[in-house]
């Protein structure tokens, strides 16, 4: 059997998680029934990492021990481009600001002119690196994709305002964590959906990172700073 060359995309997934406290939801929206990867399937807001995240300038950094995770078992300085793009895609699928007023000091690139234009520059202090996974081989895409938790209320305006997405994902809506699974979903958020129900009473970002790792050799649930498990279906 051939080795799958489907080249791997660095990506990022944002989990707005609203009323952590209080019966807390998640927001999701549909794929597309002609998309390429995930047809129809309930997920995350999320894509791949775009060559002019890594020039764009934070208003806040991650927090520290969120790069600190991010920076294990991947190329170096890749930090600024995952937050950035965990913040445009949020701002691109559904509309929602995650960052602080201000002007933008250098040229804005072309997909973050409407971020710019609502008057708002990025800041990444409010995401939490949560988890990771590679997608597995002889998908028709394949993203190593970063899952980053960010509380809602971070997030400037109405969040329930959803009238500058664009139409990537369709059926935008807040889900209780507690029906989730009623969604259609990918295996790989039902899996992380775990991981958010776990977490949601703590604010701090994680000490360890579960790491999904699919390649042709194995299955592997790894902790970033930590042993890895054997993965069992």
């Amino acid at each position: 059997m051939s080795a799958d060359r489907t080249a791997i995309r660095n990506a990022a997934t944002v989990i707005v998680l609203r009323d952590r406290l209080d019966d807390p939801s998640i927001l999701m929206g549909q794929r597309g029934a002609e998309a390429a990867f995930m047809p129809n399937k309930f997920v995350f807001p999320g894509g791949a990492v775009d060559p002019a995240d890594a020039e764009v300038l934070l208003a806040s950094a991650l927090p520290e021990l969120c790069s600190e995770r991010l920076s294990q078992q991947s190329e170096p300085g890749l930090q600024n481009a995952l937050a950035a793009a965990a913040i445009r895609e949020l701002w691109e699928e559904t509309g929602l600001i995650l960052g602080q007023p201000g002007m933008w000091n250098e040229p804005v690139p072309a997909d973050w002119q409407g971020f710019a234009g609502m008057g708002f520059v990025p800041s990444a202090a409010a995401l939490q690196f949560v988890f990771r996974a590679l997608t597995p081989p002889g998908r028709p895409r394949r993203f190593d994709a970063r899952f980053f938790l960010v509380d809602a209320d971070a997030i400037q305006g109405d969040l329930d305002d959803f009238t500058h997405a664009s139409d990537e994902l369709s059926h935008l809506q807040w889900v209780k964590i507690r029906q989730a699974r009623e969604y259609d979903l990918p295996f790989i958020t039902e899996v992380v959906l775990a991981e958010i129900a776990a977490r949601t009473t703590d604010p701090t970002p994680p000490e360890t990172v579960p790491f999904f790792l699919n390649n042709e050799e194995a299955s592997l649930f790894l902790q970033l700073r930590g042993y890895p498990i054997p993965y069992r279906d």
